[in-house]
């Protein structure tokens, strides 16, 4: 059996860290275990975050909050409820779609830059993410950034640690920026729009001065897994909307107006969006029980329906839009189609295809990350030497 080691200090950590160097023992970190994405390699052992938790300081006022990283996440979500705030960028919760366990962690949210249906507004998890104390491949403890928006070192240590999947370093420690709950929220439903048609739609949407915070499309595939079947019939666009009650009702007024000419328009109470972007923001039809591979593909949001329709000729595919269109799920019938997909991801403009569930013999045989452009390679391979130069971190964090 593979050992864990769970410190219950920063400075174990580095301890372990270090005799791991000397022994040039390959270190697997773990946060709660529910996004793993392959197995650790033979001979690996893996560092776990579970002990190095609870919130070290959390400042209402500055809407700022620092945590140890293997705080979980239900922890630190249930100290901002108390105070009417939130982590802005809705950290999506993956387990029913990879059929995984284990407690989401807030390290764990942070090294896999874990971002849901607001984020193409409100930013990623690392634009959240204000500072961070680590431990490197050296086994030095390491503080980058702090509890205001400022870098001072001219090499931004804190987006680099953001969405490296634990293998540059060990997060011990984050500091994060948050925001305020909004009062209501309201989702206008435009149905029976072909993916093509919902792409115009939330175009016109977003160019609009009504400050959508989700824009998502789900063909009729997915439609009747979402929201308990509230949905209207047919295909559904749908855009939220958020902030004071006297101010949503104007702007989805105005939104509703709009969108009439593209189609049919109803309207969703705060207890129904809610639940339909909570859903979306989990991937919630995927979490079927099954291995059928499913794929996160990041595009243009004029591309992704392009992409599907390209795919659809050639194999069978299921899929919904998130992010405008930018974020597209895909769920393959049978094989994962690798090659397949990025080739016409890079034919509809490029961007980036994640392998993230699948047979684990697949998983194993298959490039899970969209491969990078050699220069890209070149860089990251630099930046890895930097932060862990006997190569000790060997897999991807799991938050």
């Amino acid at each position: 059996m593979t050992p864990i080691h769970e410190p219950l200090s920063e400075e174990a950590a580095a301890r372990l860290v270090q005799v791991a160097a000397l022994s040039r023992t390959p270190l697997a970190i773990r946060g709660g275990g529910t996004r793993g994405l392959a197995a650790a390699p033979d001979g690996a052992e893996t560092l776990s975050t579970r002990g190095l938790a609870g919130i070290v300081a959390y400042n209402p006022a500055e809407m700022t909050m620092t945590a140890r990283a293997g705080t979980p996440l239900e922890v630190v979500e249930a100290a901002l409820a108390e105070k009417r705030q939130m982590l802005a960028f809705e950290p999506c919760d993956l387990r029913g779609a990879l059929g995984s366990s284990g407690i989401p962690t807030i390290g764990g949210v942070f090294a896999t830059n874990a971002s849901g249906p607001r984020r193409f507004v409100a930013g990623a998890a690392r634009d959240s993410l204000l500072g961070v104390r680590f431990v490197n491949g050296r086994g030095e403890v390491v503080k980058a950034g702090g509890r205001v928006m400022k870098n001072v070192t001219g090499l931004d240590l804190v987006k680099l640690l953001a969405g490296s999947h634990g293998a540059l370093a060990l997060m011990t420690e984050v500091t994060f920026r948050l925001l305020p709950v909004p009062e209501t929220a309201t989702t206008i439903v435009v149905s029976g729009l072909n993916d093509a048609e919902a792409a115009a739609a939330m175009a016109t949407a977003m160019a609009m001065s009504v400050e959508v915070s989700g824009a998502a499309h789900l063909p009729e595939s997915v439609r009747g897994r979402f929201a308990g079947g509230a949905l209207p019939d047919g295909t559904a666009t749908v855009l939220r909307l958020e902030g004071l009650a006297a101010s949503v009702a104007v702007r989805s007024q105005k939104l509703a107006a709009s969108m009439a000419r593209f189609g049919a328009v109803t309207h969703l109470d705060a207890e129904t969006t809610a639940r339909l972007w909570r859903e979306i923001r989990d991937v919630a039809p995927y979490a079927d029980g099954t291995p059928r591979p499913l794929w996160r593909v990041s595009i243009a949001p004029t591309a992704g329906h392009q992409l599907v329709a390209a795919l659809r000729l050639e194999a069978g595919v299921d899929a919904f839009y998130d992010w405008q269109g930018g974020l597209v799920w895909l769920r393959m019938e049978a094989d994962p189609e690798a090659a397949l997909l990025r080739r016409y991801v890079k034919a509809v403009g490029g961007g980036h295809a994640t392998l993230l569930r699948a047979r684990p013999e697949v998983l194993a045989a298959t490039a899970v990350f969209e491969p990078q452009a050699e220069a890209v390679a070149a860089l990251s391979a630099r930046v890895k030497a930097s932060f862990d130069p006997a190569g000790l971190f060997v897999s991807r964090m799991v938050g």
